[in-house]
């Protein structure tokens, strides 16, 4: 605290001298803008990695894959495999029976009727499929 002496008024008049703590606060200011750029931010996360056996894993997905195409004239297939819709069901009660992941896909051809595709939905439920998943050309090339 610093004083002044004299003046006008002839008394003492007490002033605080704000530099040293003006200095301090320079200090600080700077110490913090050194450490700021240091500290870490954001979560370490861990990204998967390519395995060696990828197409191992890929031809293994596809194996596992099922399905069932709707296509012109009244025709299915299973897997590329043509069957009937007589057959549909209890082939696939058949192919889900040991399976513990009961999901299975339905692709319809461009120009058949959507009742095809939902009578076709409404087999694979009858058969014990939990999942049934819409394929179109756009899923089916990545997009």
């Amino acid at each position: 605290m610093g004083m002044d002496v004299g003046g006008k008024s002839g008394g003492a008049i007490a002033s605080m001298n704000v530099v040293p703590l003006i200095d301090i606060l320079l200090v600080l200011l700077i110490i913090f803008m050194v450490i700021t750029p240091l500290t870490q931010r954001g979560l370490d996360a861990l990204i998967p990695q390519p395995s060696k056996d990828n197409q191992k894993q890929e031809q293994a997905m596809l194996e596992k894959t099922i399905v069932v195409q709707v296509l012109n004239g009244n025709q299915l297939k299973i897997n590329e495999e043509p069957t009937t819709w007589d057959a549909l069901g209890p082939r696939l009660a058949d192919v889900f029976k040991e399976r513990a992941d009961k999901v299975a896909f339905v692709k319809g051809d461009d120009d058949v009727r959507f009742q095809q595709v939902a009578r076709a939905i409404d087999v694979m439920r009858n058969a014990g499929i939990d999942k049934v998943g819409l394929m179109t050309a756009k899923l089916e090339a990545g997009q």
